[in-house]
């Protein structure tokens, strides 16, 4: 049983339904159980900052982008067999769920939480043996590679190294990174081997049949 992170401007970034559908394409022809946990993307950031710039708290903010990263689940679940209508907003239904069905989609859970951390802490709640993050970045970089031209890609790290890495950056509603503190930490507390890499359909079929691109995080 794996658990996919999905982020939503990889899945809806030009919000083309040839693009969801080679990802259901991937997701659907894998053989085993998967749960898919879908991110919010550049819409879900449109909202937050229009509702922060009239006045809107972060918890607001946050349950926005949480409604946005449901519907976001939703339509990718429309396209996937053997997966429930149902996008079930809490880990224990999740897990029920993926009793009945081989593969499972939801979105956020609680404010403060990105779609990062929901992943991780559903792959800890439901025993997963695998973290897939498909995220718009290649792997982890020892700096933002946008900002410094020295940065380089780390192959492999320890969820420590995840943790010290990714520990400067905002936790603010809608905020955005390679991974977030939250889901970093979950990680090393829970050891789960984690592999974070360019989410295209193609780099997530190579992952789930066992590819070694992207960074590994593990122990």
């Amino acid at each position: 049983m794996r658990v996919i992170a999905l982020g939503g401007s990889v899945l809806f970034g030009d919000f083309s339904s040839e693009n969801i559908k080679k990802f259901a394409q991937v997701i659907n022809e894998h053989d085993g159980k998967l749960a898919i946990v879908v991110g919010g993307g550049k819409i879900a950031r449109r909202y937050i900052e229009t509702a922060r710039s009239l006045g809107a708290d972060e918890v607001t903010c946050d349950i926005i982008g949480i409604d946005v990263t449901r519907i976001n689940a939703r339509i990718l679940a429309v396209c996937l067999s053997n997966c429930p209508d149902t996008v079930p907003d809490n880990f224990p239904d999740a897990k029920e769920l993926l009793n009945r069905y081989d593969k499972v989609v939801m979105g956020g859970t609680f404010p403060g939480h990105t779609t990062d951390a929901t992943s991780a802490l559903l792959a800890e709640f439901i025993r997963a043996e695998e973290l897939l993050i498909a995220t718009s970045a290649d792997g982890v970089y020892t700096k933002d590679p946008r900002i410094y031209s020295d940065a380089e890609k780390i192959e492999k790290m320890t969820p420590d190294e995840l943790v010290e890495v990714v520990s400067r950056s905002s936790i603010n509603a809608g905020s955005s990174s390679v991974v977030d503190l939250l889901a970093s930490k979950v990680i090393q507390r829970s050891g789960i081997k984690t592999r974070i890499f360019l989410g295209t359909p193609e780099n997530l079929k190579k992952v789930l049949d066992g590819g070694s691109i992207g960074t590994l995080v593990s122990y």
